[in-house]
């Protein structure tokens, strides 16, 4: 079982447990969040990342805010829970999952706006905790969904983290291996170090390791010349944001790894829950990028690696079109050569 990225402790006046992930591999810590600032700067800071488990922080995160509300009525309630929202939603712009969460938040309040402000804060309570629990169903659906491309004696080339640090519990790329290594099949994943914050090498390294999965680090510009010598069969990566026509935003570096993909005839997966939609956005054209700070470049880990100062431009995702994927692996089935139709015809009314 991987451990727990995120966890709520207590009841309504509880906390956030979870784990500081800029920490990782060399040390194992985890932070209590108290309050909403808390949550938000453990998101801001990417203490907690990756666009399923940013969703549950961002519910949790509603449930911290409600404890300071002092409003005696539901209709003043609420109106102070938009405000916890939009605070909460200024943490990170293109994690899709993040909205969505709060969205989901601010739904169940107003459903239930009748009731007393003491059992609509217990009912947001439940409804985080629910949040999580899907997540993790989730996940290990989306794992059995995508083992299928996974061949013994295969290569997987991914890229950044999306294994169970990026969610509740199983992760979506990741689920996918570890699905296939449950199954008794035998291959080897590459790993992309994943520049400037080396999510692959710290993260993704790590956990396929606590896995028992055979896998190797490879520098980002590596993964031409490794596909070029025929080592990967297919390229497996997770998503922070998909547009209706199925273009795909992801860590930065993805796009390239899809051209590179596709220049070798290498299929390229992206696996990812249903919520990673956005359909209100037409193309990843739409799609809002969050732009990091320059230290992430120029001073990564504590020590400059740049002259001072040179001009930093730091997108923290790109874009990858959906003619580069050869199909979405989400938990209600893989979407192949995904289209406005072909995502419709497997989301169904999740599509709406």
């Amino acid at each position: 079982m991987p451990l727990p990225t995120i966890e709520w402790e207590g009841g309504v006046n509880g906390r956030i447990r979870l784990i500081d992930q800029t920490l990782l591999p060399n040390e194992l810590k985890y932070v209590y969040c108290d309050d909403i600032k808390s949550i938000w700067h453990a998101i801001k800071t990417l203490m907690v990342r990756g666009a399923p488990a940013i969703g549950i922080a961002g519910a949790m995160g509603v449930v911290l805010g409600i404890k300071e509300i002092q409003a005696k009525d539901a209709d003043a309630f609420l109106k102070e829970i938009k405000r916890v929202t939009t605070y909460l939603g200024s943490s990170r712009p293109t994690a899709v999952n993040l909205f969505w969460g709060l969205a989901r938040m601010e739904r169940v309040a107003q459903e239930n706006k009748g009731k007393s402000v003491q059992d609509i804060k217990e009912i947001l309570l439940r409804e985080a905790i629910k949040i999580q629990n899907e997540d993790k169903a989730i996940c290990r659906q989306i794992g059995e969904n995508g083992s299928e491309f996974i061949k013994d004696s295969n290569g997987v080339l991914t890229h950044c983290n999306a294994g169970g640090l990026a969610t509740a519990d199983y992760g979506t790329a990741l689920a996918v291996m570890f699905k296939a290594k449950e199954q008794g099949k035998r291959f080897k994943v590459f790993a992309d170090e994943t520049r400037p914050l080396l999510q692959g090498s710290r993260l993704t390294a790590w956990e396929l390791m606590h896995a028992g999965i055979d896998v190797t680090l490879i520098c980002d510009n590596m993964a031409a010349h490794v596909m070029k010598q025929g080592k990967v069969q297919c390229v497996i990566v997770g998503a922070d944001r998909i547009a209706a026509n199925g273009d795909t935003a992801n860590k930065i570096g993805t796009y390239g790894v899809s051209i590179l993909a596709k220049e070798h005839g290498i299929p390229f997966y992206v696996a990812a829950p249903v919520s990673t939609f956005d359909l209100s956005i037409k193309s990843g054209n739409d799609i809002p990028i969050e732009e990091r700070s320059p230290e992430e470049v120029t001073n990564g880990f504590g020590k400059r690696t740049a002259p001072e100062g040179v001009k930093v431009f730091n997108p923290a995702f790109d874009v990858t079109p959906a003619k580069n994927i050869a199909a979405i692996i989400t938990e209600k089935g893989a979407i192949k050569n995904p289209s406005v139709e072909n995502i419709q015809r497997v989301l169904g009314n999740h599509a709406k």
